[in-house]
Parts: C-alpha cells; sequence; structure tokens
C-alpha cells in the first residue's frame, strides 16, 4: 500500500498554516507494499488541522492530540499514527499504554491547537482525531485528568494535500464530536485507538460510510449536536439525545479524573463502571472516547447509572428531558414518495433500497441518507404495489409487485442507478401475487407466490432475464400463504408459510427437504433471516401475544429447534422481520410496539425489556437490515418513515446474495 508524505518549504514557524509548496514523496509503511504513485505539487493551501479541545464549555490545556487513521489490516488492530517527527511541533508520547511511541501536539491557551504539514496519510484511509487528558479549567495548572478522552471524525484521506481538511478547517474536539464519532464507527472500533477493518473491498466502503456518518450527528467546527441531518433536510437527527449522552461524558471530563469508589464514587468511578466493554461486563475503559464507544455497542446497558451523571446544569443544553430507554441514536429520515415502506435491502455500495407497498415506487438512500431516487422515487420497470426487494450479484434490485402479478428489476450501483433492467417487469413461471424474494448465490431469484400457495425460480443473470428456472412454481411444499424467503450457504431455500405456521426448506434444485415443517414453537411466522451457522431465525408474530423468535437447524432431511428456542422477545411483540449481523446477531422489527430487538447468536436477549427505541423514531417497523458500516436500517410503515441506527450493530456483507454465494452470510465484511 502506498503512501504519500507531504513536506511543507514555506519557512517559518512550523505550527503556522501557509499557502506554501508542497511535495509528496511515497513512503513506504511497515507490512505494506509499495504501489506505484507520482510526485505531486501542489498548493497547500487548507494543509492545517486547527481546532480547540473543550471539556463541555470549558478549554482543556495540556491535553495531548494525536492524529489517527483506521488500521485496514485486520478488525481488532491498532489504529495508525499519523504524525511525523517535526521539530517544535509534536513530541513523542514515552508514557507508555496504547499510545506509546507515537507523536503528537499539545493544547495550549484555551485549549488550541494546531497541526500543519508533519503528517501523511494513505489515500482513502479514514482519519480522525484523539485527545486524551489536560486540565478542565481546575486549579492548580498542574491537574492531569488522564480519564479525558475525546474525538472527532476528519474523514477520506484522499492523500498528497490531504484535501479533506478544507472542509473541516477548524474542529472543535468536545464530548458532541466524541458521541459522533464513536456512533459512526462504533462498528469498527475496540476502544479509541483500536479502530480497524479488514480491509477488503467491501469493508473500505463500510468504513468509509462509516466515517461520513458522523456528519450527520454534529457539526465539527462547532461540536454542536444537529438537528436536521445535512443529508436529509426533511429527516430528523437524534440533537437531544446526542447531548444527553455528551452530558454524561462531560460528568468526568470537567472534573480532575479521580476514580475513586464504590464508596462515595466520583463520577469518573461511576461512569468508567457503568460503560464496560460488554455493557455490563468485560474490561473497563480507561478514559471517555472509548466510554462512548461501549455505550454506542451497549446502549441499552445501565442506562440509569448513567443517566443519573448528568448534572442539574448540564454542560450541553437541550438534551432529553427525561430517562431514555436506550442510547440508541436513530436518524429518521424521510421522502416525499415514501408510503407504507414494506422492504429494506442493503447493496454493496451500502445504499438502503426501500420498498414502498402503499405506492408505487422504489425509495433509494445513500449510506448516510441522502435520497438518490429524486422526489418521486424509481417508478420504471413495471413497479406497482412493490412489496419486497432483493438485490443480485450485480447490484440490480428485484422487487415483487404483488398486485402487477410480475417482478421487477432496476438497475443498481453498476449500472444507472433505477433504469429498468431489459424485459422489465417479468412473469414467467406463473408469477403470482408475488411477496417475498430471495437470490441465491447462483443468482437466482426465488419468489414467494401469496395467493397460489407455490414458489417460482427466476434467473437474474441469464439472457433474456427473468426467465423461469427449473420446475417453476413449485408446488405441493405445504405452503399456506407463503411469506418469506431467506437462502443459507448451501443454496438451499427457506420459506416462512404464515397461515399453517410452518417453515419448507427446498434444494437449490428445487427438491424438498422438508415440507411444512411445524415444530420449534412457529407461530404465524413473518420474517425469515439466515445466520453463519445455516440456522434459520423466523420472527413469530403470533397473533401478538406470543411474539418470540424460532431458531431452526437443518440436518440432512430433517429440521429440529436449536437448544433454547424459541426466545422470549423480553415484552416486545408483534415481531415482522429479522436481519442477522456480522457478529451472528439477530435484529428483529416489533410492529406492534415499535421496537427493535437484538439477540445474541445464542439467543441471549441484549435490547432492554422494551426493545430499542431509535431515539423515538421507530413507527410500526415492519422491514430491517443491517448494512456493511453496522448500520441498522428499519422501515416504518405507520408514518412513511425510514430509521438508520447510527453504529449499533456489526458491519455485514452486503447485498444476501453475495453472503450466500461466499458463505459469509452473518460475517463482517
Amino acid at each position: 500500500m502506498g503512501q504519500l508524505r507531504c513536506f511543507r518549504t514555506a519557512p517559518g514557524d512550523t505550527m503556522r498554516p501557509a499557502f506554501a509548496a508542497v511535495f509528496c514523496l511515497p513512503l513506504v509503511l511497515t507490512g505494506c507494499t509499495l504501489s506505484p504513485t507520482t510526485t505531486e505539487t501542489s498548493p497547500a493551501a487548507g494543509v492545517a488541522i486547527q481546532g480547540v479541545v473543550r471539556g463541555g464549555q470549558q478549554p482543556i490545556v495540556g491535553a495531548h492530540i494525536y492524529l489517527f487513521a483506521a488500521n485496514p489490516t485486520g478488525y481488532g488492530a491498532a489504529s495508525v499514527s499519523l504524525l511525523n517527527d517535526v521539530s517544535g511541533s509534536t513530541t513523542k508520547d514515552t508514557f507508555g499504554g496504547a499510545t506509546n511511541n507515537d507523536y503528537y501536539v499539545t493544547s495550549g491557551a484555551l485549549g488550541a491547537f494546531s497541526i500543519t504539514g508533519d503528517y501523511s496519510c494513505t489515500a482513502n484511509t479514514q482519519v480522525y482525531l484523539y485527545a486524551v487528558g489536560g486540565n478542565p479549567g481546575l486549579s492548580p495548572s498542574t491537574i492531569n485528568n488522564t480519564a479525558a478522552g475525546l474525538l472527532a471524525v476528519l474523514g477520506n484521506c484522499p492523500g498528497g494535500v490531504n484535501a479533506f481538511l478544507t472542509a473541516t478547517p477548524y474542529v472543535v474536539m468536545n464530548e458532541v464530536s466524541t458521541v459522533a464519532a464513536a456512533y459512526a464507527f462504533a462498528g469498527f472500533a475496540t476502544d479509541a485507538v483500536h479502530v480497524s477493518s479488514s480491509g477488503t473491498p467491501l469493508a473500505k466502503v463500510g468504513i468509509q460510510n462509516a466515517f461520513a456518518n458522523a456528519a450527520n450527528l454534529a457539526n465539527l467546527s462547532t461540536g454542536q449536536a444537529l438537528a436536521v441531518p445535512p443529508s436529509d433536510p426533511a429527516g430528523t437527527a437524534p440533537q437531544a439525545a446526542v447531548y444527553s449522552i455528551a452530558n454524561i461524558l462531560a460528568s468526568c471530563v470537567n472534573t480532575n479524573g479521580t476514580v475513586s469508589g464504590p464508596t462515595s464514587p466520583t463520577a469518573c468511578y461511576t461512569l468508567l463502571t457503568s460503560a464496560l466493554s460488554g455493557g455490563t461486563t468485560g474490561t473497563q475503559p480507561t478514559d471517555t472516547a472509548t466510554v462512548a464507544i461501549n455505550i454506542a455497542h451497549n446502549p441499552g446497558a445501565n442506562v440509569a447509572a448513567l443517566w443519573g451523571l448528568i448534572t442539574g446544569t448540564p454542560a450541553f443544553g437541550s438534551g432529553l428531558t427525561v430517562e431514555p430507554n436506550d442510547f440508541t441514536l436513530g436518524l429518521q429520515l424521510k421522502s416525499t414518495d415514501l408510503a407504507a415502506p414494506h422492504s429494506v435491502a442493503i447493496d454493496a455500495a451500502g445504499n438502503a433500497w426501500v420498498a414502498n407497498n402503499g405506492g408505487i415506487s422504489v425509495t433509494l438512500f445513500s449510506s448516510s441518507g441522502s435520497v438518490l431516487s429524486g422526489t418521486t422515487g424509481f417508478t420504471g420497470g413495471g413497479v406497482f404495489d412493490p412489496d419486497t426487494i432483493a438485490i443480485d450479484l450485480s447490484g440490480n434490485a428485484w422487487i415483487t409487485n404483488y398486485y402487477g402479478n410480475d417482478v421487477s428489476a432496476l438497475a443498481g450501483v453498476n449500472g444507472t442507478l433505477g433504469t429498468p433492467l431489459t424485459g422489465s417487469p417479468y412473469s414467467g413461471g406463473n408469477v403470482h401475487t408475488p411477496y417475498g424474494i430471495a437470490i441465491d448465490g447462483s443468482g437466482n431469484a426465488w419468489i414467494t407466490n401469496y395467493t397460489s400457495n407455490s414458489i417460482t425460480e427466476l434467473s437474474t443473470v441469464s439472457t433474456p432475464l427473468g426467465t423461469a428456472s427449473g420446475g417453476s412454481p413449485y408446488t405441493g411444499l405445504s405452503l399456506n400463504i407463503p411469506y418469506a424467503v431467506a437462502i443459507d450457504k448451501s443454496g438451499d431455500v427457506w420459506i416462512a408459510s404464515k397461515n399453517n405456521s410452518a417453515v419448507t426448506e427446498l434444494s437449490n434444485s428445487g427438491a424438498i427437504i422438508a415440507a411444512g415443517y411445524t415444530g420449534g414453537s412457529i407461530d404465524v411466522p413473518y420474517g425469515i433471516a439466515i445466520d453463519g451457522s445455516g440456522n434459520a431465525w423466523i420472527a413469530n408474530y403470533g397473533g401478538i401475544s406470543n411474539s418470540t423468535i424460532s431458531e431452526i437447524v437443518s440436518s440432512g432431511t430433517a429440521l429440529s429447534p436449536v437448544s433454547g428456542s424459541p426466545y422470549s422477545e423480553s415484552g416486545s411483540y408483534g415481531p415482522q422481520a429479522i436481519a442477522i449481523d456480522g457478529a451472528g446477531n439477530a435484529w428483529v422489527a416489533n410492529n406492534s410496539n415499535s421496537s427493535i430487538a437484538e439477540l445474541s447468536g445464542g439467543g441471549a436477549m441484549l435490547s432492554p425489556s422494551a426493545g430499542y427505541t431509535g431515539s423515538g423514531t421507530l413507527n410500526g417497523p415492519n422491514a430491517i437490515a443491517v448494512d456493511p458500516s453496522g448500520n441498522v436500517w428499519i422501515a416504518n410503515n405507520s408514518n412513511n418513515t425510514v430509521t438508520e441506527l447510527i453504529g449499533a450493530a456489526a458491519p455485514v456483507v452486503t447485498p444476501l446474495a453475495v453472503g450466500a454465494k461466499n458463505n459469509t452470510l452473518g460475517t463482517k465484511p
């Protein structure tokens, strides 16, 4: 991996921003191979990173500010330090610990800091600032609060003169910027100095999208939380929730950092012991930056203890007025064409495709929530009363049209977005009142025919497109209103049959493995998803009163429930959809009480008793999906919106067809 190191030729103060010539030479990172680079000469406008470090509204003097990039060599790896040894502007950390041997700059009077040309970064890596320690305006001036840790996202580095800095000429590092950063890249962070990905093409897309999403939560140049996400002027950002979490962090940042308890516990003691790496278990963080990451990972843990840290005169106003159910951060996104949104599917770019069951369009959101489908959505190719969407191996979207008795196909990320594919819509194979759809690793679309109790298989790769495959339509499968369908790692097809509370499994050739299986407490199944082990997770709507999740394993020709299944949803009810994230956890959309439940791969309930509420943005959720950044997307059928829970899950391989093809379902990119 090639790297550009830039040197300023302007004379004078090394801390002063300057319009100066820059020459960039290739620099080889340890463990990387050098890719071809070219010498770059260009004005150095925007090279400087300038800003201030604050605890609440108080400047922090003497904080050490590090410049890091996310490490692309594997999850859990240490972040890459970017500051170079330039005389007069950086100092080498010799104190030991996570940042030992890294260079930093120090905040001076009024918390001000400046970084000029004394750093280098590899193109298309993700860059952030980390400040630790310092005195938040306390006497004597020698106080150093080592528990004060703050973050700020800078974003994508294009190499050379680091043009991303022109958008961030002045950075306010405070608790708000910390919350925005921690939630945005939570799916890739172990702690404040271990932010990393696998470096695969999809992981690079996922982490770049994740860093970009921080701008939807906070204004980096003012240090203020946002009420409206810049990506969607019609949407709503969780401003009050961000301020409340920032106030929780400030309870420790604005002290001398003493960590003592449990008798007469200090604020830092309560904060650090209430935000363990596993929520209520695991490693205790050493500073507030990692606290923010841990809260993002465990938004339902120790809510009361954390809420109790907010003082009567909080550092940031306009926070929540009552203790929340959880600390999830949800963006509420809108588009004028959203009408009873019914399905969400994620493509390889992290875009979210939404089928509007109450209209005649498909809405496409970028990973950060920008509407990519215009004011009327995508309407061509026969889209009519769309129900369910699946993304094929080429990134195209396939949509079932219930009343149209056909299936539409729209160009995705490798074509002109939303353009109908040749021949769309398709009705071969006796497609009739199509409802669910899933695409296997060979590029075949499997469609449930709601009222004819059959399955149709159409090719998404053949010429012509939409050709009926195999023995379509497949009948005699003990189906009674087949609702949802999913593909496992072997290519087997799983169908949830609503009216007879049963599951059918077919081989990829359409042979029956098990038909009409009713064991495992399956009860009015509305949703089905497959994990990395090939087990099927089933959302049991259950007439609302019996809301459970069944997990079924296939062994030869027999189906059987996994030990401990069905899993209770701890007070949530009306589950309609389910998705698996990159850690193998199951995410469930509970339509009847507008909540989201999260279960571990072993069936343990990770969300609180009432589920997650997404900053109050959920309203009749009936579809759910996880993207490669770790964001959870929910279609709110009752109020025509879409919620994006920022950094709530583990990043996952998308689209699902690629996971089925490469045996990477329920795994990180």
